[in-house]
């Protein structure tokens, strides 16, 4: 795969950039505008360019992504949009930058119709959960609840990131679909009040905290478990994973909450039939499995299994909630991250 985000990112509005995109947008290539970590994607795409011949450039973008592309206009060289869940999926959609695959068999055939935007204008790839860390030491029980993580018997034991990331947006979209917004602004309140630090870092960072001794538990997404637990390339990474254990949330009830990560096809795709072969392969079996067993996320096929390693966290069970239900609250839930101050970390 050759990644060519040196040259996206010096690409510019009007002619100058027509200019570039004209030689280095040739046939035989797909661009990739991605939310999604390219470590993360990287096998699905060698796996593709091996197939067919095509080459795979990707941008890699934490924020902005929609504002890039709506920015860069009709000379806009993305292709696909592949993105970390679904509120960014929506606010491709919603922000013009995407256009429909309908009637693709192949697409359809493969991915369920609850994971799919009715109009063809996005579709899931993938599942994670949003799952507690416990400590293997200091932390006996085996079960948990998200209500239960505004409990004061967990004050000064709980890390987690950034609570203005979309994967905590999503969970807390997610209480707010579920209980209210004003139950909602009480728990967010109790789980603040409840940090044993700031809020910061990514998900495995809750992991090495939790090792440290920093705290007892951490809210993260199951894939990184297991990319810790494989990572030769960092052993320290295999000492997070081997301190935790994972707690599948509301197993008992309502289910774990669940999010998605996603392709769109790009408004302007200027490689469009590269495109859409590039997303006919990512939701195949092919890529199912490549998904399950190096990027450690649960399948959408039906009848896919996830990895052993996977498996080895123990059984989820996903919440039903609709994800369109979790992404029409995930306005409040920023907002009621101001309002709490939860970024702010725990009153001292």
């Amino acid at each position: 795969m050759r990644i060519r985000s040196k040259i996206q990112l010096s690409a510019l509005i009007g002619a100058s950039m027509l200019a570039t995109t004209t030689a280095a947008y040739a046939d035989g290539e797909v661009n990739i505008y991605s939310y999604r970590q390219p470590d993360l994607i990287k096998p699905l795409l060698d796996t593709f360019t091996q197939q067919t011949g095509i080459k795979t450039n990707v941008l890699f973008l934490d924020k902005g992504l929609v504002e890039r592309i709506q920015a860069e206009g009709a000379n806009s060289p993305a292709d696909v949009i592949m993105t970390v869940d679904i509120a960014r999926l929506m606010e491709a959609k919603e922000g013009g930058v995407t256009q429909a695959v309908t009637d693709n068999a192949t697409i359809n055939k493969d991915i369920p119709a609850n994971l799919r935007d009715p109009a063809g204008e996005w579709f899931g790839l993938t599942t994670r959960g949003r799952v507690v860390y416990a400590s293997k030491d200091r932390v006996a029980q085996t079960s948990i609840t998200y209500e239960e993580l505004a409990d004061p018997k967990w004050k000064g034991k709980i890390c987690i990131r950034d609570g203005q990331h979309s994967y905590n947006i999503g969970l807390i979209a997610s209480m707010i679909a579920v209980h209210g917004e004003a139950y909602t602004e009480t728990w967010l309140k109790g789980v603040k009040d409840n940090l044993a630090q700031k809020p910061s870092g990514g998900d495995r960072d809750q992991a090495k905290a939790i090792f440290a001794g920093a705290c007892d538990i951490g809210i993260g997404n199951t894939y990184y478990v297991g990319l810790m637990q494989t990572n030769e390339k960092e052993p320290d990474q295999k000492k997070w994973a081997e301190a935790i254990k994972v707690l599948f949330p509301n197993s008992a009830d309502r289910g774990t909450h669940v999010n998605i990560s996603g392709m769109a096809l790009a408004k302007n795709a200027p490689n469009k039939d590269n495109a859409v072969k590039l997303m006919e392969f990512l939701a195949s079996g092919e890529a199912q499995q490549i998904y399950a067993e190096q990027v450690f996320e649960y399948p959408v096929m039906p009848g896919a299994e996830p990895s052993a390693t996977v498996k080895s966290f123990g059984t989820i069970k996903p919440d039903t909630l609709s994800l369109a239900d979790i992404a029409a609250n995930r306005k409040k839930a920023s907002e009621l991250v101001d309002k709490v101050g939860f970024n702010e970390g725990p009153e001292s």
